[in-house]
């Protein structure tokens, strides 16, 4: 099958893309330029083998999520998000949907933070992007868990501690913000589909819904975390806005000199050595 405009997108924009710019250390020599396609495929959180097949033009048809992991991996501006949609024969998101736009500068700032837990989730508290110490330190998420009040209402335990006070407030507060978000977007059918998933099987999330109930927004916390190398951690969680984009950065700190630090510290050693020196992207 001849490759496709979108495949032939895809394999350009990957020779163009260097590894330092992607967040990935250089390492050896490389017998083609930019990326290999090992690397697309872990950035953007798909199988080695569906990013060949979209090179190839044997996958046509890649959903929305695949081609915003995609953009996001290869680090695609703003018009060329839009252009890589638009050969995929997508509508690109626009105002009325959830934002998913990383830009370069927040790729960066992800880059340098390495002694930092980072993450960046979108206005409806899916993951998008998380730096390695992050994942170290919470642990892989997949599929619908990637959305942190699908994984509070419907999913597995957490590594943070909650006492019965704190859950309350969680829910509370996630709840609040899922309504206001769906008020800001309500052409965006994805989410109205996670709304109508969590009522239907939630009976904390239904009541709290159907009361209308509102809650502060979340900017700070103190956490502890369960870690299964190091112990428990004690770490103080700020979430900072992305002008413009209604994204939101999740930093967690230690304060120095502090059994906290030195484990955090430790564990930026120990935990992230099965994982690439980059801010890994997180497909859909």
């Amino acid at each position: 099958m001849a490759t496709t405009e979108f495949g032939r997108t895809v394999r350009c924009w990957r020779d163009r893309a260097s590894p330092e710019t992607a967040g990935l250390p250089a390492g050896g020599q490389r017998r083609t330029p930019g990326l290999r396609r090992e690397e697309l495929a872990l950035l953007a959180g798909i199988s080695v083998d569906y990013v060949t097949r979209l090179e190839q033009g044997r996958a046509t048809n890649p959903s929305a999520q695949v081609v915003e992991a995609l953009g996001r991996a290869l680090r695609l501006s703003g018009a060329e998000r839009e252009h890589l949609f638009r050969v995929a024969g997508l509508v690109p998101p626009g105002q009325g949907t959830v934002p998913a736009y990383i830009t370069p500068g927040v790729h960066r700032m992800l880059d340098r933070l390495t002694g930092t837990p980072v993450a960046v989730s979108d206005a409806a508290w899916t993951l998008l992007l998380a730096n390695p110490l992050y994942t170290a330190l919470m642990g892989e998420w997949h599929g619908s868990e990637r959305n942190a009040v699908w994984r509070n209402f419907l999913g597995s335990e957490s590594r943070v501690r909650y006492t019965p006070q704190d859950r309350r407030a969680l829910d509370a507060v996630q709840v609040a913000e899922l309504r206001a978000t769906a008020s800001r977007y309500p052409a965006d059918r994805r989410l109205r589909r996670l709304i109508a998933e969590l009522h239907a099987n939630s009976e904390r999330f239904a009541a709290l819904w159907d009361s209308g109930a509102m809650a502060e927004p979340h900017e700070v916390s103190r956490k502890t975390v369960d870690h299964p190398q190091v112990g428990a951690v004690t770490l103080d969680c700020d979430v900072l806005s992305v002008t413009g984009g209604d994204l939101r950065i999740i930093m967690y700190t230690a304060e120095p000199g502090t059994q906290d630090a030195e484990r955090l510290a430790l564990l930026a050693v120990v935990g992230t050595q099965t994982f690439p020196g980059q801010g890994a992207s997180i497909g859909s």
